[in-house]
């Protein structure tokens, strides 16, 4: 959404609206998590036939012309973000590239399909911008939240970052840690739309979000609210 600044994803972030669960309803899918991959995957560059090959989503039907329905709905509702995908393949097709906003500069060439016909990479081309902004947002949160732990001094002693799993920062902490760690947690994601402006000099006009679990191993986690 902030690529396009569609008007209706913008106001569901700042409205905080489970966009997922709304999407549910408005696409009529069968559940929230099936709306959520959804849309993720549609974003990150799928078509029609991603979900028609997919067993997490052709029990609900093999149609194409069914998930094309539902990807129409989806662009119907977000009309900036399908105009926003439309303008990053022209510019591709007329320069053989996308420049973002943050300088990052990310190449493309046309190559043979399986038909042999040549065929520009969309997929990737609408993959990689959402992906690399992702990719910033997290880098931003981990190291501004780096140096705020390092600067406390009891969590700089006991505190280890463990590693980045795509937008996820792990940490290993003691339970002890936690009254003190979690205000820092979410101040860094409180000031994301500032420190992006500082470092990139481009605003970033939406509020970032995230959700805070603690557990002993990756598959006992808890939400902490």
């Amino acid at each position: 959404n902030w690529f396009s600044q569609d008007p209706i994803g913008c106001k569901e972030i700042r409205d905080e609206l489970d966009q997922h669960a709304q999407n549910q309803r408005d696409f009529k899918l069968p559940s929230r998590v099936i709306a959520k991959i959804f849309v993720f995957r549609l974003i990150y560059g799928g078509t029609c036939w991603s979900y028609v090959f997919d067993p997490d989503f052709n029990w609900i039907s093999k149609s194409h012309k069914y998930w094309q329905g539902i990807i129409d709905a989806f662009y119907d509702k977000y009309r900036g973000i399908g105009e926003q995908h439309r303008k990053w393949m022209d510019e591709t097709i007329r320069t053989g590239q996308l420049v973002m906003p943050t300088g990052r500069i990310y190449p493309f060439e046309a190559r043979p399909n399986r038909y042999g016909d040549m065929a520009w990479p969309r997929t990737q081309i609408i993959n990689y911008p959402v992906q690399g902004i992702g990719h910033d947002l997290t880098t931003i949160a981990r190291v501004s939240l780096f140096k705020r732990v390092k600067s406390h001094e009891s969590l700089a002693r006991s505190v280890h970052f463990i590693c980045t799993v795509h937008d996820s920062v792990v940490l290993d902490i003691k339970q002890s840690d936690l009254a003190d760690l979690v205000p820092l947690v979410r101040g860094v994601f409180t000031d994301i739309p500032r420190n992006f402006n500082r470092l990139f000099n481009v605003p970033f006009n939406l509020p970032v979000r995230g959700e805070l679990k603690i557990g002993k191993n990756l598959l006992e986690m808890e939400e902490i609210k």
